[in-house]
């Protein structure tokens, strides 16, 4: 290759073409800006690649050789930041195989027997298993702090809510054990995307395998995939993995959006349940006596742009035909978009709830309302042999009088000839959930239980993403 060809480089298909691509269709086909990340998956799958050419003949073991030095000195001088991109590198997997054909004349024997179709399909899937564990690790991590602050809250009690209106009085450990397990099941989904990514492509070629004998269960072994592709159009033509990979993601986003709303909620002086720690919160540039919950509000909003990523992206491969179309090159950019966000996402919020300081007085004060033990006095009707629907009627008349200002609901449950006094002490801070007896419910009884149920499932979990 001269000086020229090395400064401006040569597509990977300028042979059937007698001139250069315009400036107008590189600025809009290229890729190189976004997909660059993939670069260790693609050295990665290029050495699998090469050692397979060599073991199928294709290559002789000194031209391997040759091959995997200049591979070596490409993955440094990328890792190292002194890689020099040039005009013609639409995308990284050509930048790469430029490059090394440039540091070894057998470099031009690389892409024997390999597309860019398969070649890209096959490094997105390993860049896919790598980060989708990643997330799932900051899942757990947040998970495990949720747990931490459910092991200290002891009996604290806040108002548990139907409708963001008060209901029944819960255990604040209960509470934040509720959005562990929610993080729980998006570990399953995310464990699950990769099992189903976890298929090599490497070998499906463009579209319809090879003539030359190469073996792509060899090279998935090189690379760790624990199968291989079964029919060439569907490795090169389907993205259902990445829509997949999208779909668990934004799930995490959106159980994110759920807890940041709770604590926006809680953080404001009408809850007043938690007091942001400064490091993670931020204040306002006009007034001096604002603490603000950005980090909340952001991962609430930035759910919206992940389902913005998932929605678009499934907008873009449900008409195509088998197999590639140039429309699969957006693929990546809101998966990578999607993974970004809430990788950030989970590590603000991690350290948010880490470090917030629960108000407990405030969240029981809220929930010792008399009106939250009014399940209790139906519930201690039935026990008595009243009809569920007339214990509710009788409860239910109770309440209103005491709204309308007839006297404390303690005193009207004392008065009433159907509960009296033993009834009225259900009333008194605190007793309401003490009577979660319930499998799974919100009381000390069935949290110990829960807890324990917790602890093996959360084992299950961590196991499920160890490579």
């Amino acid at each position: 290759m001269s000086a020229h060809d090395e400064a401006d480089g040569q597509t990977l298909w300028h042979g059937r073409f007698a001139g250069g691509p315009a400036d107008e269709l590189l600025a809009f086909t290229e890729s190189l800006s976004f997909d660059r990340r993939l670069w260790p998956d693609d050295i990665a799958g290029s050495r699998a690649h090469v050692r397979g050419l060599a073991r199928a003949g294709l290559v002789t073991e000194s031209e391997r050789d040759e091959i995997l030095v200049a591979l070596d000195t490409v993955s440094a001088e990328l890792d190292g930041g002194t890689f020099t991109f040039v005009r013609s590198d639409e995308d990284i997997h050509t930048a790469i195989e430029r490059r090394v054909t440039t540091l070894a004349p057998a470099g031009a024997k690389l892409h024997t027997a390999r597309s860019r179709n398969d070649q890209t399909a096959t490094d997105l899937r390993l860049w896919c298993k790598r980060e989708l564990r990643g997330v799932a690790a900051r899942v757990l991590d947040l998970q495990e702090v949720l747990i931490r602050r459910a092991d200290e809250a002891g009996d604290t009690y806040l108002p548990g809510y139907t409708h963001l209106q008060r209901a029944q009085p819960v255990l604040l450990a209960h509470h934040l054990l509720a959005h562990a397990w929610a993080l729980g099941r998006d570990v399953e989904r995310l464990a699950g995307a990769i099992a189903r990514i976890d298929v090599s492509p490497l070998g499906a070629g463009a579209l319809a395998g090879s003539s030359l004998p190469i073996d792509p269960v060899f090279t998935a072994s090189e690379l760790g995939f624990a199968r291989v592709f079964d029919n060439s159009l569907d490795a090169v033509g389907s993205r259902d993995h990445v829509a997949e990979a999208l779909f668990a993601v934004t799930m995490v986003a959106i159980d994110l959006s759920r807890l940041g709303e709770e604590w926006v909620l809680w953080a404001s002086e009408e809850f007043g349940f938690v007091r942001l720690d400064d490091g993670y919160s931020t204040g306002s540039s006009m007034m001096p006596q604002k603490k603000n919950p950005d980090i909340a509000e952001l991962a609430r909003g930035k759910a919206g742009r992940v389902i913005g990523d998932l929605t678009g992206f499934l907008a873009t491969i449900k008409g195509l035909p088998f197999s590639y179309n140039r429309d699969l090159q957006e693929d990546k950019e809101p998966l990578f978009d999607a993974v970004d966000q809430v990788r950030l996402a989970l590590g603000a919020m991690t350290g948010m709830v880490a470090t917030a300081t629960f108000v407990t007085e405030r969240m029981q004060a809220a929930a010792d309302s008399e009106t939250s033990s009014a399940t209790d006095l139906a519930e201690w009707l039935v026990e008595r042999g009243v009809p569920f629907r007339d214990a509710h009627a009788i409860v239910g008349a109770l309440v209103r009088r005491a709204l309308a200002g007839e006297g404390s609901l303690a005193a009207l449950v004392a008065a009433d000839p159907a509960l009296g006094p033993e009834a009225a002490a259900l009333v008194a801070p605190g007793v309401s959930v003490t009577r979660r007896t319930t499998r799974g419910g919100a009381g000390p009884a069935p949290l110990v239980a829960q807890r324990a149920a917790f602890a093996t499932a959360a084992a299950t979990w961590r196991a499920l993403i160890e490579p």
